[in-house]
């Protein structure tokens, strides 16, 4: 899987996410939000390292129950999910090495390689 450039115009309800099987980055913002702009480089160079993962990027907002029911409170915020539970979150990262190292914790690949 690749990185998704698009905000779903739609968000997946809680209960669908916490279905999901596999790894998953849910990446909230917005895509006039300057914060989320500046860290698109930085999440697509360390999703390079991990194809297995599921990218999707939420546009969130006032009264919008995913990013709510996540307690999301500043763009960008990205949550690492695996089977369905938050493993590791990081808000407005700056640096691709975090954000890969919080990937490396939800990717069975890289357990297989560890």
């Amino acid at each position: 899987m690749a990185m998704n450039t698009v905000y779903a115009d739609v968000e997946p309800a809680r209960s669908e996410i916490d279905a999901l099987v596999g790894p998953t980055l849910l990446e909230f913002g917005s895509p006039w939000c300057g914060y989320c702009r500046a860290a698109q480089p930085l999440v697509a160079a360390a999703l390079a390292d991990h194809p297995g993962v599921r990218h999707i990027k939420i546009a969130d907002g006032s009264g919008r129950p995913l990013g709510r029911s996540y307690r999301v409170r500043l763009w960008p915020t990205l949550v690492f999910v695996s089977g369905g539970k938050e493993v590791a979150r990081l808000v407005r990262p700056t640096d691709s090495d975090a954000i890969g190292q919080a990937l490396a914790k939800i990717d069975p690949q890289d357990a297989a390689n560890a």
